[in-house]
């Protein structure tokens, strides 16, 4: 028989047995703020790398200043050029000049232009306003093109012209040559003269007072472009009242312009009649001057005191009546009249009957 063979078997390990007094060993968790810590270098390049990659179907190509109009250098090399226009001609002439259109960007722009009216602001600047018909400066102005494409980084001088009306009134006539693109408006001054006698008049109309507030209406009666100031003055009852300080009105009016406008005056007395005198005046000798008169009562007060009177009058005739009602011996009150004594009423009639008898 043949030996048997096999494997050697391995004993099984035996568990080692921790003395029952004996520490635990402590088991040191990941720390999650390492963990971050060790991913933040990470996620800055990650960051960096988006904010800096160009988007898609975006240009490259960031986007340059504004474009900008204004008139055009006058020859002297002066890259800053005019700030507005200045055009001054007789009744008749044609006045031309250059406005340039600059793109300071990398992609071109379409600009449209057209021709407005204008006028000057109180604080030095103007403002645009819709041609007036044909009598506006707007209406006179004529530019080479409608529309002009500037490339990038390119400029481009646009011809403009006057035609001055026959019919013009001398004088100053303010306007505007407006250029847009792409929801922006820029709006370049002109200031255009017409020869001739310059008369410089204005009438102030329609004054009215309501409540604390003087309402008026300047009219612009000459050919001259004024800047008008106003004076308040007024007399009540008692004499003068308060000046006003003149000062100028924000405003600038147009030959041939009607303003409706309002001042606030606060100096109302509160019992009495007051008339409020308005004056204007401009410069080249141009000044009208109106009043208007007002009364002023507070009602609030006097309707209660009518009040108080009418109640002291009616107690009043209640009181005499009750006086005289006393003095004829009647002790009724009210007016109610008093029944008759049946007595006295059956003794008359006695009496009468006994008389008849006899």
């Amino acid at each position: 028989m043949p030996p048997l063979t096999g494997h050697a078997v391995r004993p099984a390990p035996v568990p080692a047995v921790r003395p029952p007094n004996a520490p635990v060993p402590a088991v040191r968790p990941r720390s999650a703020t390492r963990r971050v810590a060790r991913a933040l270098p990470l996620l800055a390049a990650l960051w960096c790398a988006l904010a800096t990659a160009p988007a898609a179907g975006a240009t490259e190509h960031p986007d340059g200043p504004a474009w900008t109009a204004r008139p055009a250098a006058s020859g002297t090399g002066q890259e800053e050029g005019r700030p507005y226009f200045y055009l001054e001609g007789l009744p008749g002439s044609v006045l031309e000049d250059r406005l340039s259109v600059i793109n300071p960007g990398p992609e071109p722009v379409t600009v449209r232009l057209r021709g407005a009216d204008a006028y000057n602001t109180a604080d030095g600047g103007f403002a645009v306003r819709g041609a007036r018909g044909s009598t506006g400066t707007g209406a006179w102005l004529r530019t080479a093109s409608g529309e002009v494409t500037v490339p990038g980084r390119t400029r481009a001088d646009v011809p403009v012209s006057f035609t001055v009306p026959e019919d013009a009134l001398p004088g100053d006539h303010p306007g505007a040559i407006v250029a847009e693109s792409g929801g922006r408006s820029v709006g370049v001054q002109v200031q255009l003269r017409v020869g001739g006698p310059t008369l410089a008049a204005l009438t102030v109309e329609d004054v009215t007072l309501t409540g604390g507030t003087v309402h008026y209406t300047l009219v612009n009666r000459g050919n001259a472009v004024l800047v008008p100031r106003l004076s308040v003055s007024a007399d009540g009852v008692f004499g003068a009242l308060p000046r006003r300080a003149t000062r100028a009105l924000p405003l600038e009016l147009l030959p041939g312009q009607r303003v409706r406008l309002t001042e606030p005056w606060g100096d109302a007395p509160a019992l009495g009649s007051v008339t409020v005198r308005l004056r204007v005046t401009a410069a080249g000798g141009a000044h009208g001057e109106a009043t208007a008169s007002a009364a002023y009562v507070p009602w609030a007060p006097v309707t209660g005191g009518a009040l108080l009177l009418l109640v002291a009058v009616a107690a009043g005739a209640y009181g005499l009546r009750r006086r005289r009602a006393t003095r004829r011996g009647t002790p009724y009150d009210d007016g109610a009249v008093p029944a008759p004594d049946p007595e006295q009423y059956c003794d008359k009639r006695h009496l009468v009957k006994a008389g008849a008898e006899s």
